[in-house]
């Protein structure tokens, strides 16, 4: 049986690296494996499909009772298909905190590392030996997945070691870092294709915190005045995709990379009371901005309050 390798729903880079880099260390090793998809990748996701000549993995909704899987990138069940808990899960990559609620059928491989990147962590299990066979596309994968999940080392959760394995690829790849970052983030920074909607939903992950549902969604991006210009739209799409999608509200973050800050956007009383209870903010019109927020992970999830 082929085993699926894939991310979290509304992949992201590494998200979608992440799987193609895995599946084909897995075949490389005689384990019939390819990556899927559980959405439509972002704009810088597919900016590294065509800049590598990747192919674009399949989009899959779920997955079928007893199929071989390996998880990359998040170990949440929110995040995952409805079917997961039936699936045969044989292993979980990921750099993310332990969420629980996944069954497995047996023992499997676990490996969560506190690193910025799930690519870093491929590296380090694969090792210098089969690295030094990876094809040139799948060493640009794991370089742009570590770029774009550590905002090219701007990110709090970037680590020494993950700017070391970026390093080393890009070095090896003849790749400029600065330059090939900038080309990547205006990638991601062009959203003028997508509906409010799909903004809403294009990087977000859901979270409870103190009994409400949350869509927390960011916007990484080089040119927030781009996306804050639709401040007004995007704020009435809220009502209707949190309640399309079962939330209490809609979160919405647009980190600006460069100014290494964010903006909250705020369309009512709770989430000005979020922003003052879990950031410190003083909010007196439908936005504020958030100094040196950079990381849903690291800074944003852990300090939710209501």
């Amino acid at each position: 049986m082929t085993t699926l390798v894939f991310g979290h729903k509304s992949p992201d880079t590494d998200s979608t690296g992440s799987p193609i880099f895995w599946a084909w260390y897995l075949n490389s090793k005689g384990v019939d494996a390819k990556p899927v998809l559980l959405g439509e990748p972002n704009t810088e996701a597919a900016f590294m499909l065509q800049h590598w000549g990747l192919d674009k993995p399949e989009i899959i909704a779920d997955v079928a009772e007893g199929q071989k899987v390996v998880i990359v990138d998040t170990n949440n069940p929110a995040e995952l298909p409805a079917g997961i808990n039936a699936a045969d899960i044989t292993a979980i990559i990921d750099h993310h905190k332990l969420v629980g609620g996944l069954e497995t059928k047996g023992p499997i491989d676990i490996t969560v590392r506190p690193l910025a990147c799930t690519a870093t962590i491929m590296v380090d299990l694969i090792g210098a030996e089969d690295m030094a066979k990876a094809p040139r596309e799948i060493k640009g994968a794991a370089l742009t997945c570590i770029l774009s999940d550590t905002l090219e080392f701007r990110s709090p959760t970037t680590t020494a070691h993950d700017r070391a394995v970026a390093e080393s690829l890009a070095a090896d790849l003849g790749v400029n870092i600065a330059d090939y970052a900038a080309e990547m983030f205006a990638a991601k920074s062009d959203v003028s294709a997508f509906s409010d909607a799909e903004l809403l939903r294009m990087d977000s992950k859901e979270y409870t915190v103190d009994g409400k549902e949350f869509r927390v969604s960011v916007l990484e991006t080089t040119a927030p005045k781009t996306v804050l210009d639709r401040k007004d739209s995007l704020m009435a799409s809220m009502v209707d995709v949190a309640k399309e999608d079962g939330a209490d509200q809609v979160l919405l973050f647009v980190v600006d990379i460069l100014n290494e800050e964010a903006t909250l956007l705020v369309p009512n009383d709770l989430v000005k009371t979020v922003a003052e209870k879990s950031f410190g903010a003083t909010v007196t019109g439908d936005t504020v901005v958030l100094p040196g927020i950079m990381s849903r992970k690291k800074q944003i999830i852990p300090n939710l309050k209501v």
